[in-house]
């Protein structure tokens, strides 16, 4: 699971969401509209605190929340107690989600059937879209028959998977510590409405700081930044 920043992890992988102070300190002497000229009224920089609370809870709801790393399943590309940043848009706007992308959502239903909470949040890397059949042989994760690419990738897979066909509206998602990963190719494909948002930035440590960037093929921009 996720923590935002709460943890993510295996199973149960569950996630934590860290508070973020994003009021900062604001200046408590504005202009009034006393007889005298100017004024600082007690509720003048309690609104001003409230207007940038409001501010600050409206963009952690819509657009970026925090979040940090509980368990292993993306070694070597996340690492335990990483804190990232996840971009909320993209999926609120209905836009798809590229390939190698890494996603946050919430536990699918079937981890709901099988005792998981509703509200928790685990974490990805999408290597299938809808109509992709997907296999994994050999060691490497095969999409539309032709291997997949995935530099991110420690070790060969140990598993054989498939080949199934990712259904509408669903896609394939899988940790990128293949072998310790509770992910699609046991529980099967992720629904898209359950995702949460897109893995964009992490901010710590801040050796490591720096954004997740992807191509739409699925492959790094910037592989230095995964770690």
């Amino acid at each position: 699971m996720l923590t935002g920043p709460r943890p993510m992890g295996p199973a149960p992988e569950t996630s934590h969401t860290t508070p973020t102070n994003l009021a900062g300190e604001v200046d408590s002497e504005v202009d009034g509209g006393g007889a005298g000229g100017t004024s600082t009224g007690p509720w003048t920089g309690w609104r001003s605190v409230l207007v940038w609370l409001g501010l600050a809870l409206l963009l952690r709801w819509a657009v970026l929340e925090p979040r940090w790393i509980p368990s292993g399943s993306m070694l070597p590309t996340l690492q335990l107690q990483d804190r990232i940043l996840v971009e909320k848009l993209r999926p609120r706007l209905g836009r798809p989600l590229p390939l190698g992308s890494i996603v946050v959502f919430h536990a699918p239903p079937a981890l709901v059937e099988a005792g998981y909470d509703p509200k928790a949040a685990l974490i990805k890397r999408v290597v299938g879209e809808p109509g992709d059949r997907m296999e994994v042989q050999g060691g490497q994760l095969w999409r539309n028959g032709s291997p997949v690419a995935e530099p991110w990738l420690a070790e060969p897979i140990d598993y054989r998977f498939g080949p199934v066909t990712v259904p509408e509206g669903h896609l394939m998602v899988l940790g990128d510590n293949r072998n310790a990963s509770f992910d699609s190719h046991l529980w099967g494909p992720l629904p898209e409405q359950e995702v949460i948002g897109t893995a964009v930035l992490r901010y710590w440590p801040l050796n490591r700081l720096g954004p997740i960037r992807f191509s739409a093929q699925g492959g790094l921009d910037r592989p230095e930044q995964l770690g």
